[in-house]
């Protein structure tokens, strides 16, 4: 008997599947993964993906039908919806926002109201000359004869011949319909005449828009001794493990190593996913991986179109084995891959805070999982880090993963000597220019005279974080948002960092008139104006959101800077870690108080990881590098500690102050955010939906209070927090957050009332 019912996955942050009727004429057509065109609501028509099929009819009434099947072959496979459930039920979504997170849009129809529906997606086609028909080499001969009098249409038939290696009886080849243009210096309008004369044709064939790497591949180098040792005892672990944690020293080889472990299970005709926190870091990894396993290499990001990723999606799946991508590239998002059968999974940089998802829903770790995709497939994890995070090396040592130290650098290259910039001293002394002590001035004067290159750090973009009226300290806010409006000279205007609100420089205080307004702080745009008139004849660039917008704007930044056209880099975090450089030898940190001194519990871990990682960008040749950390608080134990590159004290301290104040490892954490754009409105049902909590928790609720940013876009925030036990299963605190926002949401006025969840929101 043929299944009757599907259960949909709809691209809706609504709780839930959704069941359809099976058509007689698709029964037996449709499976798990296939995406399906259903109606959903008042006439509106989406694309869905088929979860399950069964024969349990449904408690409603009127069921309705699928409307077509959309796809040949499912677009998504048995382990992505596995994973796709996994993701939905840790992280306390929706599958629906899973669906939306994890499709290129390309796929997703929603809210299209009429038929027939038209697909986002459309292959690019490419025009190719062929021979009309096969000929003879008599024939040929004799048409070339023909043309003798028409020099350009000769050469173009020639260069035909040429390029597509046509003889007598050989297959007719396509040769692309610019290239024979150009190659045979000829005309369209020549070509144009042998297709009227009926010698040649045009076809459109589907090209692609992605570009294949066709380089010569390399082979691998040799490992040194440390890691060779290390690569084997990685191997070793995984015999008894699926996850290692690889912690080396900035510079000690690890990519190399991966390099390996990659040839490794590409041997084995398995698929391998290299995961990096940012999309700056690709450019030189990219290259790096080519060489050695070429056109098998794919990269995914943002930054490509819908219509790329849609090619990248498919090139993952395999659906063409000729083009098949068995190595990818990418940020976060790239777990979502329609992969089948994954052998490793690398982590690179895995204490990165970028691996985390903060909005919209799913708001899921990549890094955690990583390790349960791996799983799912069967596949080993790496997880690798200069200064890994505290839960991982805490697993660990626990035994959960593996791990394996590199604690020398490749070459026996030193670490770079790191100097204490004392900037309160410097003030007082009258030291500073502009915002540069001595001790980092002379380092940079040192390396220019010696054509060597510079990275300036400072974790903060614009020109000057918010300016202020000098007479009564006005300061200009965001009107959607409760924060201080980021003032960016480039653009000569205001802009606020949360919600892109921009406004023009007020000329006077809207408080009290007066005219006196003065820029406070600074960002990397004001570093980069700064530093240009210190150093006037050097050649100055900047590399941060603002910077980088475009799709190419990495690759540049860094081609040039490998190149030597750029003399000093500044930038923010992006430029902290991963990166390669062969002539940069100084490293300024500018500020490296303003990381230690925000309010959160990771503050000292993440300054700490934040500076070890810019600090290793320098001298990773055979030059010694230099780093200049400027603070106006020297004996800062996180600084000190980054001085003498401790992390094991590092990870101690940070211990013993988790478990002394509950904080993860020690607990896990659930934070609850309650939004709503009436301030009074939204206290009052934070207040109920807190009491609420705190019945069924007791202290292990906190809360409801506001962030630290306490309005975004117009919704005022509040937020509750859920500790609890991190030995017991959080499957019950998770059933038990669940129906108090249903209790909630269930009562009178709170239609416009908006609340998320967020599990390991750290």
């Amino acid at each position: 008997m043929a299944l009757s019912y599907a259960d949909i996955i709809l691209p809706l942050a609504v709780r839930g599947r959704f069941t359809y009727h099976i058509p007689d004429g698709m029964k037996g057509k449709i499976i798990p993964g296939s995406r399906v065109l259903v109606q959903f609501g008042n006439n509106k028509l989406y694309s869905g993906i088929v979860y399950r099929i069964h024969d349990e009819t449904p408690a409603i009434r009127n069921i309705r039908e699928i409307i077509e099947i959309t796809d040949k072959v499912p677009v998504v496979n048995e382990k992505q919806l596995r994973f796709w459930t996994w993701i939905s039920e840790y992280y306390m979504c929706s599958m629906g926002e899973v669906m939306k997170a994890a499709l290129p849009s390309a796929f997703c129809l929603d809210g299209v109201k009429s038929l027939p529906v038209k697909e986002k997606y459309k292959p690019r086609k490419t025009p190719f000359v062929i021979l009309a028909k096969k000929y003879q080499d008599d024939d040929l001969n004799r048409i070339l004869d023909k043309l003798s009098g028409a020099p350009k249409q000769s050469q173009i038939l020639s260069a035909y011949i040429r390029i597509s290696g046509y003889y007598e009886g050989s297959e007719i080849n396509p040769v692309n319909k610019g290239i024979l243009v150009k190659e045979s210096g000829s005309s369209m309008s020549a070509l144009g005449a042998l297709i009227r004369k009926g010698i040649l044709s045009v076809v459109m064939i589907e090209t692609g828009r992605l570009d294949d790497d066709d380089r010569r591949q390399e082979p691998l180098k040799l490992l040194s001794r440390a890691q060779t040792e290390a690569f084997d005892r990685i191997n070793e672990i995984f015999e008894q493990k699926g996850t290692v944690l690889l912690h080396g020293v900035t510079s000690s080889g690890k990519t190399e190593i991966y390099i390996h472990l990659i040839a490794e299970q590409l041997r084995k005709d398995k698929q391998v996913l290299y995961l990096l926190p940012e999309i700056s870091l690709t450019a030189q990894i990219i290259i790096r991986l080519r060489k050695h396993f070429g056109p098998f290499t794919g990269v995914f990001h943002s930054r490509f179109s819908d219509q790329e990723k849609v090619e990248i999606w498919n090139r993952v799946a395999g659906i063409d084995k000729n083009k098949e991508y068995k190595l990818i590239l990418g940020v976060r998002s790239s777990l979502f891959l329609p992969f089948r059968d994954l052998g490793l999974i690398i982590v690179d940089e895995e204490q990165d805070g970028s691996y985390k998802q903060h909005d919209p829903a799913p708001r899921y770790n990549a890094r955690d999982s990583a390790v349960v995709l791996g799983k799912l497939h069967n596949a080993r994890i790496i997880l690798g880090s200069a200064s890994p995070s505290v839960e991982s090396y805490h697993n660990a040592l626990r035994g959960r993963y593996g791990l394996v130290e590199l604690k020398e650098r490749f070459g026996s290259i030193k670490l770079p000597g790191i100097i204490l910039a004392n900037t309160r001293e410097a003030y007082r002394k009258k030291l500073m220019v502009s915002h540069f002590t001595p001790e980092l001035l002379e380092a940079m004067d040192e390396a220019l005279s010696n054509n060597e290159q510079v990275i300036l750090f400072q974790n903060r973009r614009g020109f000057s974080p918010y300016i202020q009226c000098q007479e009564c300290g006005w300061i200009p806010t965001c009107i959607h948002c409760a924060v201080s409006l980021t003032f960016h000279k480039g653009l000569n205007r205001l802009l606020c960092h949360y919600c892109g609100y921009s406004t023009a420089v007020p000329s006077h205080c809207e408080s009290c008139r007066s005219s006196g307004m003065a820029t406070r702080g600074f960002g990397t745009e004001k570093i980069e104006d700064e530093i240009k008139i210190v150093f006037p004849s050097a050649r100055v660039a900047r590399m941060d959101h603002d910077s980088t917008s475009t799709k190419n704007a990495f690759d540049r930044l860094i081609k040039a800077f490998e190149q030597g056209r750029i003399d000093i880099l500044t930038g923010t975090q992006m430029i902290s870690k991963g990166l390669d450089f062969e002539n940069l030898t100084v490293v300024g940190i500018l500020n490296a108080d303003a990381q230690l001194n925000f309010p959160d519990f990771r503050a000292h871990e993440r300054s700490y990881h934040l500076m070890e990682q810019v600090s290793g960008r320098a001298g990773r040749r055979q030059k010694q590098g230099k780093v200049i950390i400027q603070t106006a608080d020297p004996s800062h134990r996180i600084i000190r500690l980054v001085l003498n590159h401790d992390y094991h004290t590092m990870f101690r301290l940070q211990m013993e102050e988790r478990k002394a104040f509950n904080y993860p490892p020690f607990c896990r954490m659930i934070k609850i955010n309650i939004k709503h754009k009436d301030r009074s409105v939204l206290n009052s049902f934070a207040v109920i939906l807190g009491t609420d909590l705190k019945k069924l928790f007791g202290k292990r609720a906190l809360g409801p209070e506001y962030p630290l940013v306490s309005r975004i876009q117009q919704w005022y925030i509040k937020t509750i927090i859920i500790k609890t036990d991190s030995e017991k299963s959080l499957a019950k605190t998770k059933e038990q957050i669940s129906n108090a926002i249903i209790r909630t949401a269930r009562m009178k006025g709170t239609s416009t009332l908006r609340i998320s969840v967020d599990v390991d929101p750290y």
